[in-house]
């Protein structure tokens, strides 16, 4: 894992004191990373994010211009909308989803709507040496290509009677049901191995339905269809990230914060997200008290350091020193946990 991920990481700790004052150590909660489902090659760090299906048929209507348009034809409608602020809005929601992951920086470039050529389908493969200079352009490790982007709209409009027994009558009720299909094809290229690494096609269906009393009560409040888009789009980005991003998993690990001053400050450190000096007083401990005990402790404290930036061998490694120092329960159940874990990394 790359000094960005374990900075990255460090910054999402989620820490909170769940000890009483009188115990010799300090539970913490933290976020641990399991792999993504198609998780990119370790060399792949940074992305460009670029879309290649942007053509004279897609524009931007406002909301109420494109609402207006359903509403002339009653509602009923069944037709592919290229609403370029939809697409638009895809890019930015998976730069940001891809960033916050904690495993890939992002460019977005301001020209990212790229000149490509279609054929009856999708957009044709980016080129070699295009792939290339763009990364070199803007100093990335691969191109994330949108080369297929469709969103189709399902609206029904109409009017039910129904019975209602307590009185014995039959009252109507305005009915609005709104589907966007929306569908798109990813593609990661590698320049470095001249290779598409992801090819991933995304299909899927969002539903809307309400009903009022008249239809002006039912439309004041009923998804309007530039808001569906942005929806739709929003969420091929979701289904997308989810598939190259790693997920973050809540666990608890114990630390030693008792039997010397230094373990006391660093466990005050810890309570303020301090890591980088909880660390310190722990290095000074490992390599410089004279009691054993403590600097097995503290060096159990390290092993867990280790652990949150990342570096499951160095965990392992500090744990083995603490185990090996002076004998405690918690480190070798530590240690236990950290040789499992290793096992399904290195499946994975």
């Amino acid at each position: 894992m790359t000094n960005h991920v374990k900075r990255y990481h460090l910054i999402f700790l989620l820490v909170s004191l769940l000890a009483v004052a009188c115990s010799t150590t300090k539970s913490i909660v933290i976020e641990v990373p399991n792999k993504a489902k198609g998780e990119l090659p370790e060399r792949i760090q940074s992305l460009l994010i670029v879309n290649r299906t942007l053509d004279d048929t897609y524009s931007n209507p406002d909301k109420d211009s494109l609402q207006n348009i359903f509403f002339a034809k009653g509602f009923n409608v069944d037709t592919v909308i290229h609403d370029r602020q939809a697409v638009d809005t895809m890019l930015k929601a998976l730069g940001d989803l891809l960033f916050e992951s904690g495993r890939y920086d992002v460019v977005i470039p301001k020209e990212r709507f790229l000149p490509h050529r279609k054929n009856a389908f999708f957009s044709e493969n980016l080129g070699w040496e295009e792939a290339a200079q763009l990364c070199k352009t803007f100093e990335t490790d691969a191109v994330l290509s949108v080369d297929l982007y469709q969103a189709q709209v399902i609206a029904k409009y109409n009017r039910e009677s129904y019975y209602n027994p307590i009185d014995n009558s039959f009252f109507t009720a305005a009915e609005a049901h709104m589907s966007i299909v929306y569908e798109a094809l990813f593609k990661i290229y590698d320049p470095s191995e001249e290779k598409i690494i992801t090819r991933e096609f995304l299909r899927d269906t969002l539903v809307w339905e309400d009903y009022a009393e008249t239809a002006r009560d039912l439309f004041s409040k009923f998804t309007p269809v530039k808001q569906g888009l942005t929806e739709a789009s929003i969420a091929l980005a979701l289904d997308f990230s989810e598939i190259i991003s790693p997920n973050w998993q809540r666990q608890q690990r114990m630390i030693f914060t008792k039997g010397d001053d230094k373990l006391e400050e660093a466990g005050l450190l810890i309570d303020r997200g301090d890591w980088e000096g909880a660390t310190r007083l722990w290095e000074d401990l490992a390599s410089g008290s004279v009691s054993k005990t403590t600097k097995s402790k503290a060096k159990l404290n390290l092993a867990v350091a280790a652990e949150l930036q990342g570096d499951i061998d160095k965990a392992i490694a500090w744990g083995l020193d603490s185990y090996n120092t002076a004998f405690h329960q918690l480190t070798y159940d530590y240690l236990e946990y950290l040789n499992r874990r290793k096992k399904e990394l290195d499946k994975q």
